[in-house]
């Protein structure tokens, strides 16, 4: 008889500081990690040092809105990761894992979800955008579009 092996996912929060890691294993989070070091030099050992530990079959990032240098990064990493490894990259929205709040954009431009449309809007107070590894994946809408969600906000 086959045993069956435990689906371990990792969950990538790039686009703000600090970078959080988690890992879930069938949608349930085992562990968590942060770093507030650079993601081009922290992201890459920490997936090999999770990989040491969890045998990985899915990654899943946060595709934007955000941080566009990180969102690159983090896109780059994990096809290749799936390339090499075979570790199927997916996406999902960063609006999921900050309860739906404005993510900064620019200057004092801001990304906000009017239901399924994403905008850009200039709000003068600066807003505090916290991202959070949930504990289960269950409320994370995984989209098999792993590509960047590149939503540039006009300049003014």
């Amino acid at each position: 008889m086959k045993k069956h092996l435990p689906n371990y996912t990792v969950l990538i929060i790039s686009i703000a500081s600090p970078l959080l890691v988690g890992v879930y294993k069938e949608g349930i989070c085992v562990e968590k990690f942060s770093s507030t070091d650079k993601l081009s030099e922290a992201l890459l050992p920490l997936l090999e040092q999770i990989q040491q530990k969890y045998p990985l079959s899915q990654s899943l990032y946060t595709r934007g809105p955000g941080s566009y240098m990180a969102v690159k990064l983090t896109y780059i990493m994990l096809k290749t990761l799936e390339i090499m490894k075979g570790v199927e990259c997916l996406g999902c929205s960063a609006f999921d894992l900050n309860g739906g709040k404005p993510i900064k954009a620019m200057g004092n431009l801001y990304f906000i979800k009017e239901k399924e449309t994403i905008i850009t809007k200039k709000i003068e107070q600066p807003v505090e955008t916290i991202f959070l590894l949930p504990d289960s994946l269950e409320g994370v809408t995984v989209e098999a579009d792993a590509t960047p969600e590149y939503l540039l906000p006009a300049v003014y």
